[in-house]
């Protein structure tokens, strides 16, 4: 992790990507076109297919409350899937599905139920109107609700611990930023998992996976973690609270990119920051790995979560 700080670019002056053509922000923010194991296409079939199969099992076999509605919404839902030894005392792991805010569901999302239910935490797995039919703004609303439902429903939960993946992990990412005091409730937050996430907005504007969900800059900065920590840097509410910043070492460059910065300005901020570089995983392997309980990102969040230390 030496030399981090050297690598300052960000959302404002000298950020590589504007000196990118199209086609290759295109390339950099396409992650299906750097698997290395897998042709695009097959590499997001087999992602659907582990993400059906693992929510099928996870269904099949764990206590679980499924289609709970957290707002009013027709797509303001959560699956709970539940450990064996029943608690009111549960730390519980609440996971938003990635997809470029347009695709993905709560319904093939339940990758690390099986592992995680097993040691003991609860699992909950949230959906969200993707675009067209939601707005980032509305997303970030949604997230923030269902976190909001979830310290409500269990108030004597062990802490709350968000997860997300690419898209989702820029929702989670955006919960460091909540006004929680507006909600009357503020969660017991006690850890953040970022897998490969996007945290600065702006450079998606410029390509066409998101032409329709960011049409000005005040939309892309207004939904950007990275630029909100940037330029007024939130405090820690909780400073034992712990934030992995994760990325896979085949992801594409911008992917690193993103993960660092955020990392270095939460550090900067006086947040319980870590990042780690997963060996040999490509933007989807990262997450379907989470089915098996000897990955270490599964050991990591297990570690993270049941180690006071």
């Amino acid at each position: 992790m030496d030399g981090m700080d050297d690598l300052d670019g960000g959302p404002e002056g000298g950020a590589p990507w504007k000196r990118m053509s199209k086609e290759e922000l295109e390339n950099q923010y396409s992650p299906s076109r750097w698997v290395v194991r897998l042709g695009a296409e097959e590499a997001l079939r087999t992602y659907s297919q582990i993400g059906n199969e693992a929510t099928k099992r996870a269904q099949a076999t764990r206590r679980n409350l499924l289609d709970v509605p957290y707002g009013d919404g027709e797509g303001e839902k959560l699956d709970i899937y539940f450990p064996e030894a029943v608690s009111e005392a549960l730390p519980f792991l609440v996971f938003f599905h990635g997809g470029y805010w347009q695709s993905g569901s709560k319904d093939s999302s339940a990758f690390m139920v099986g592992p995680l239910t097993a040691q003991g935490l609860a699992v909950v797995i949230v959906a969200y109107d993707v675009a067209p039919k939601g707005t980032l703004d509305q997303m970030v609303a949604q997230v923030t609700q269902s976190i909001v439902f979830v310290q409500k429903q269990y108030p004597g939960n062990q802490g709350i611990y968000l997860c997300g993946h690419s898209a989702g992990a820029h929702l989670a990412a955006m919960m460091l930023l909540a006004n929680w005091t507006k909600h009357g409730v503020t969660p017991n937050l006690k850890g953040f998992f970022l897998v490969s996430g996007i945290y600065d907005l702006e450079p998606v504007m410029h390509t066409s996976e998101n032409a329709s969900l960011l049409t000005t800059l005040e939309d892309a900065q207004r939904n950007s973690p990275q630029w909100h920590l940037k330029t007024a840097p939130t405090q820690p509410v909780d400073p034992a609270c712990r934030i992995l910043v994760t990325v896979g070492q085949h992801d594409s460059p911008e992917f690193h990119r993103q993960s660092r910065e955020l990392y270095q300005t939460l550090r900067r901020g006086g947040w319980k920051v870590s990042f780690e570089e997963l060996h040999d995983v490509d933007h989807f392997e990262i997450l379907w790995n989470l089915t098996q309980k000897d990955y270490v990102l599964t050991q990591i969040i297990l570690k993270t979560i049941f180690q006071e230390s």
